[in-house]
């Protein structure tokens, strides 16, 4: 049975697929992302994409050539991305499932895995450890992983880019994410949806109890965060500009905080 956590992201976006698709199109998360994952994944190699949403990066991938399959727990998103892939006159495989499951709703082995997605909804440790081995049990040895996580600082940009009045909340939850912020910890609860939030000094102790070689730890916003409607909004050789200079210092630890959202890139062992 479906616990109360897991239904409640489920149905937030079931109901809200074209929003979930629109919110990354153009914008520096995705696009830098994009740059990340063409520095690896070739034409023709088989990637899974777990917590894919409607298949934004699915999509890209498949039309670069590679044979995607994209495993989502909303069945509308995976609906939808089955009905993109078709309109574009690409094909994507669509399993809907929970990530926690993954290596027991797919029998292939992948080169390349995205897990950009679960782990920003898993409020438990011990749920997140389930979904990294699960992704892990379906990735080739020698293959790479890209896991993505919602940061502290994420949360503390998006309010002072769209709610800063957040600061003054009595809200459980708000007020206790502003404690756990000044305490350097990670927060999970009830915020845009059900969603976790980690510390970045935790990513990389996190993500070291398994079997894989760091081949990065960047921000997939670069430093463009705070800033990122005045910079979208200029003419494409400077959007281009900045990109590239996000690009060249999007693993500096110390710039790291300036991105809603951190990628650990590992390599299988």
């Amino acid at each position: 049975m479906m616990d109360t956590t897991t239904k409640t992201v489920r149905d937030f976006y079931n109901n809200g697929v074209e929003v979930e698709w629109m919110r990354i199109a153009n914008r520096p998360e995705f696009l830098l992302t994009c740059r990340m994952l063409e520095r690896y994944i070739k034409p023709e190699d088989k990637v899974l994409d777990i917590g894919g949403g409607p298949g934004r990066y699915s999509l890209y991938l498949a039309e670069k050539g590679c044979n995607v399959t994209l495993f989502d727990l909303s069945e509308e998103n995976t609906k939808f991305a089955k009905a993109q892939s078709a309109q574009q006159g690409l094909y994507i495989q669509t399993i809907t499932g929970d990530a926690r499951e993954a290596d027991k709703l797919v029998n292939e082995q992948f080169d390349y895995i995205l897990l950009m997605g679960p782990l920003y909804h898993l409020l438990e440790e011990a749920d997140r450890i389930k979904a990294v081995n699960a992704a892990l049990n379906l990735l080739k040895p020698g293959g790479v992983i890209f896991v993505s996580f919602i940061s502290m600082m994420g949360g503390i940009i998006y309010c002072m880019k769209f709610a800063p009045e957040y600061v003054a909340s009595t809200d459980s939850f708000e007020s206790g994410f502003l404690e756990s912020f000044i305490n350097k910890k990670s927060k999970g609860g009830a915020a845009f949806t059900q969603a976790f939030f980690i510390e970045q000094s935790e990513v990389l102790p996190f993500m070291a109890q398994f079997p894989l070689e760091l081949l990065h730890l960047f921000g997939q916003e670069g430093l463009t965060s705070p800033c990122e409607s005045n910079i979208m909004s200029q003419p494409k050789e400077i959007i281009d500009l900045w990109l590239s200079l996000c690009e060249k210092t999007w693993e500096r630890e110390e710039l790291l905080s300036w991105s809603e959202h951190l990628m650990y890139v590992g390599r299988k062992i």
